[in-house]
């Protein structure tokens, strides 16, 4: 009987002692899924912070992209619109190759012109002028191969983009703004003028 008394009061004391023990087991299991949560939602929170690190870095780099592109795109019609002045630049200096060389003679063309108006009293003089008035022709005739034309002035209407007037006349049977004299001849290259006709004027 004493014996029996005594696993009898064991089993008591052991089952007190778990009794005890539950509680603390529960509490540092309490306190363990307190840690997870926590760690879970510090560790989101990391996450969360590096995806909108991420997505900031991603929209920067995308406005550097786009940033790069309008400037290739700005570089690249510059870089167009200089080639096409200087392809235009080319062409012009090509088309207008002769201008200086035919500015540069053009005095000596008016020279010609008034030698040619001298009266001939004689005959070696007649032969002289027919001799000037050939080389006279050849060199207007190697001045129209390079597309240099005289510009038509007496008896038309005054145009101030081909000639200049420099006197008026008051004629009643020419009507008005028409040219009645032309002092100097002018020139155009192509499309160009070189010279303006020197004019009178009716008014």
């Amino acid at each position: 009987m004493a014996e029996e008394k005594n696993n009898q009061q064991v089993e008591n004391q052991q089952s007190k002692n778990e009794q005890n023990i539950e509680p603390i087991f529960a509490e540092e299991l309490t306190e363990e899924n307190t840690n997870e949560q926590e760690q879970t939602a510090a560790e989101t929170g990391n996450e969360k912070d590096e995806l909108e690190k991420a997505n900031a870095k991603i929209k920067e780099l995308e406005e550097k992209i786009d940033e790069y592109e309008n400037r290739y795109v700005r570089l690249r019609a510059d870089f167009d619109n200089f080639r096409r002045r200087v392809d235009l630049d080319k062409q012009a200096s090509e088309k207008y190759r002769a201008q200086h060389l035919i500015t540069n003679l053009l005095p000596a063309i008016d020279n010609f012109e008034r030698a040619l108006q001298m009266a001939s009293e004689d005959e070696q003089t007649k032969q002289l002028l027919q001799g000037m008035e050939m080389v006279y022709r050849n060199i207007l005739e190697a001045l129209k191969k390079e597309g240099v034309e005289p510009i038509e002035a007496l008896g038309k209407e005054f145009d101030p983009h081909y000639h200049q007037a420099i006197m008026q006349a008051q004629e009643e049977d020419v009507e008005s703004n028409i040219i009645v004299e032309e002092f100097q001849k002018g020139y155009i290259l192509k499309d160009r003028v070189i010279r303006p006709s020197m004019v009178k004027v009716n008014q």
